[in-house]
């Protein structure tokens, strides 16, 4: 056995503790079992709420696990992991990706200088590297469903995507009318379409097409 690298992951939040525990469900995402207990926040900025709502700043933490010991990762992993690392290199990406398996899931995750080039505008290049690496994984015979993540972007983009659904689900309540979103991919409509799907007040739907679709926040009575 040997010791793996500490898990680190930055989240942000409407307020601090939604930015906890943002960071919290990244965490056990790559960790089930998870004991809470153990992970050490860092407070990058505790957010501020502009005047009548104009300019806010969301707040930021730090999440870490302390390195514990480890097995060697199984094959499924390690393709994942290399055909993410081969990737990067050939994108001119200087990242370093390691891999976790965890109950029939692999996530890769990077780091590095350049995790902006590996995100790419809005995750699309994060997302397509994910959808290539689950097909390879599966080209090989293999099961399990692989994430590819990067300094904990996933976390971070789901929590901004809540609050800008929040925030454009009390816009579209108190005006009586439809507000449009900015077009994104499929699986950040889905987090937001996830956020509203029980809010008595808003429904959603997207609208557009591909890759220009996009998400609109309109009141229950413009179904009717």
């Amino acid at each position: 056995m040997s010791e793996s690298a500490a898990v680190r992951v930055e989240a942000t939040g409407e307020t601090v503790g939604e930015a906890k525990w943002a960071a919290l469900r990244e965490l056990e995402q790559l960790m089930p079992g998870l004991d809470r207990e153990s992970v050490r926040f860092q407070v990058v900025t505790e957010g501020e709420r502009g005047l009548l709502g104009v300019g806010f700043m969301p707040a930021q933490v730090v999440a870490e696990v302390p390195a514990t010991p480890t097995s060697e990762v199984s094959t499924e992993a390690t393709a994942a992991r290399d055909f993410v690392q081969r990737i990067a290199n050939a994108i001119g990406a200087s990242v370093s990706a390691a891999a976790v398996e965890r109950d029939g899931s692999v996530t890769v995750t990077c780091s590095g200088a350049d995790l902006g080039l590996l995100i790419g505008k809005h995750g699309q290049t994060l997302d397509a590297i994910q959808y290539l690496a689950n097909a390879v994984v599966r080209a090989e015979g293999g099961e399990h469903a692989v994430v590819v993540d990067a300094g904990g972007y996933r976390a971070r983009r789901t929590a901004s995507l809540d609050t800008l659904a929040k925030q454009s689900a009390r816009r579209a309540s108190s005006t009586a009318s439809r507000v449009a979103l900015e077009s994104m991919t499929a699986v950040e409509r889905k987090i937001v379409h996830e956020a509203l799907k029980d809010d008595p007040e808003v429904e959603t739907m997207s609208e557009g097409t591909e890759p220009n679709r996009y998400v609109v926040v309109l009141p229950r009575h413009f179904a009717d």
